[in-house]
């Protein structure tokens, strides 16, 4: 056991919620939306990404770190929360195929992370009053000081966040010789995604967010693929387009989590802010197509509308949320396009949807 003088810490919430707690090693504060993820399993994943940038995240699981981390075990090139906060977190690890703690590894990417806090009194918090801005801070004696910082920090709602995760240039990934080629617009996308469509014999050329359907077009892809990522999907105005363009060319197109919003807005379905988002690995969700059900892995603070959903001629509702009956899942009548509000390629989470990218080929061989 590794035993230092850690310094007290606090999390001051928008409403002026105050909970205590002690530094991990880092000082200073940390700003953001404060949410909570469920699963047991997978911080490293869960803390790289891209859907996660600009949150402060809260681990339900009572030990974090225990396992350490691996080098190849990220989705993304760094760690995006803005910040952790847990109970007990694990200085040291019991898991030979490690590289490093968790410690060194939120050293390595210069994250604020505090323990000790009572996760689960300010998780009931949250789950009563909804998810809201947040400071994590070793600054203990400044609240003041931090109270007028937090109100300056802008609320997820209406903010663009994909801009800040996404490629500055394309890119490509996989095996050039492969059958099939992908243009993905990457909103934030994950490393695990790239992977599942990669081992699906296609080649994937990535995106930046801002780009037209001419520039994905150009590659000559088989299909079309829009990312997970975080914030507000509405002002992805320029991704909007891309989806409406695709769509009415008739052209595969599989959207995942941020990439499912976008494509609703394009088909005239709004969204909305959820109280607390959807933040797991254990969600159940049911395939209205199949009958059948799946345990999913989910991270989004927001949704589709589903009575707009429902009332839209051109869309059905192919999934659902089983605990609060959101939309999970739609496709495009008599189009070659669907998508999922969760995350089929999981990492971390059980793999029960990831039948859906084998779904996406095969509307890449029919079309």
């Amino acid at each position: 056991m590794k035993y230092k003088q850690r310094k007290k810490a606090l999390i001051l919430l928008a409403d002026g919620t105050i909970f205590h707690g002690k530094s991990i090693g880092k000082e200073g504060s940390a700003f953001g939306e404060v949410c909570f993820n469920t699963g047991t399993t997978g911080y490293q994943e869960i803390f790289t990404d891209p859907s996660y940038y600009g949150q402060l995240m809260v681990t339900t699981n009572a030990h974090i770190g225990n396992y350490g981390t691996k080098e190849d075990e990220v989705e993304s090139d760094s760690v995006k929360i803005s910040g952790l906060i847990c109970k007990n977190f694990s200085f040291n690890y019991s898991r030979p195929a490690a590289d490093a703690s968790l410690e060194e590894f939120f050293e390595k990417y210069n994250t604020l992370a505090i323990a000790d806090v009572d996760t689960r009194a300010l998780v009931s918090y949250i789950r009563d009053n909804g998810a809201m801005n947040a400071v994590i801070s070793t600054e203990v004696d400044n609240v003041e000081g931090l109270k007028k910082q937090l109100a300056a920090v802008p609320s997820m709602k209406g903010l663009e966040l994909a801009s800040q995760v996404s490629t500055k240039e394309p890119y490509y990934y996989g095996d050039e010789n492969s059958t099939y080629k992908i243009a993905a617009l990457d909103l934030g996308i994950k490393k695990n995604i790239l992977r599942n469509l990669a081992k699906r014999d296609t080649y994937i050329k990535v995106f930046p967010y801002n780009s037209k359907f001419e520039d994905l077009e150009a590659f000559n892809p088989d299909g079309y693929f829009i990312s997970n990522g975080p914030g507000d999907p509405e002002p992805l105005i320029e991704a909007q387009a891309v989806a409406k363009e695709i769509i009415t060319k008739n052209k595969p197109l599989f959207g995942i989590c941020l990439g499912h919003q976008v494509i609703a807005l394009s088909s005239g379905i709004s969204t909305y802010k959820m109280h607390n988002g959807h933040r797991g690995i254990n969600h159940p969700v049911k395939n209205l197509v199949t009958g059948k059900g799946e345990i999913t892995s989910q991270n989004h603070g927001f949704a589709i509308n589903r009575e707009e959903t429902e009332a839209n001629s051109n869309v059905e509702i192919t999934h659902v949320h089983l605990n609060d009956h959101t939309v999970a899942g739609i496709k495009i009548k008599d189009k070659n396009c669907f998508s999922v509000q969760y995350h089929p390629e999981a990492s971390p989470g059980p793999n029960d949807s990831v039948y859906l990218f084998d779904q996406f080929i095969e509307n890449i061989k029919n079309n």
